[in-house]
């Protein structure tokens, strides 16, 4: 996965949540236990903490930073953050070598590093419009692209519903709603 995606991603997010940024935000986040921009916050904290992994390329651990959303942020200023942490993070996997490495649990490659920065869009923006009362699903192709390169062994479905599966936010068929879960982003 590339810079593409991530600009995707973030055009998905912000296309349907501009529109509800005069809502309450303050509710909870679908099944979280965070409020809706307490969760727009987190998603652009983990894509500026990717975009330094990329760049920074540490072997051991994640870099000792934190991206910090004020308080008092408007949810639409909140959605700004979110959109130019995605640029920040599309920007930076673009310019690095696929040979490059940073640690998440393992080595991840730039593409390992754009595919979770799409998943967390695309799985935070679903909770995000639970909360809100917006009817929305992720985009398919950007949801088979994270299930591809994020999640090996993923059944067979369509990519949206099998996304949702694996990252224990919704049944599948007649699989039960996952307790736990894991992405595979290291690759060596």
């Amino acid at each position: 996965m590339n810079g593409a995606d991530l600009r995707a991603a973030a055009a998905a997010t912000t296309a349907v949540l501009r529109p509800a940024a005069g809502r309450d935000w303050t509710v909870r986040a679908g099944d979280l236990d965070w409020s809706c921009g307490t969760t727009a916050a987190h998603i652009a904290h983990d894509l500026i903490a990717y975009a330094g992994q990329v760049s920074g390329r540490p072997d051991g651990g994640y870099l000792p930073y934190d991206l910090r959303v004020h308080a008092d942020a408007a949810p639409a200023e909140v959605l700004t953050v979110v959109a130019a942490a995605a640029g920040i993070l599309a920007a930076t996997v673009d310019a690095a070598s696929p040979d490059d490495r940073a640690w998440h649990f393992g080595p991840c490659d730039p593409g390992g590093f754009a595919a979770m920065g799409v998943a967390e869009m695309l799985l935070h923006t679903g909770d995000l419009t639970r909360g809100l009362g917006l009817d929305w699903s992720p985009p398919a192709e950007l949801c088979a692209r994270v299930v591809s390169r994020l999640f090996p062994d993923a059944p067979d479905g369509r990519p949206a519903p099998v996304l949702l599966w694996l990252t224990g936010r919704a049944p599948l068929g007649d699989r039960p709603r996952r307790t736990s879960w894991t992405w595979q982003a290291a690759r060596p």
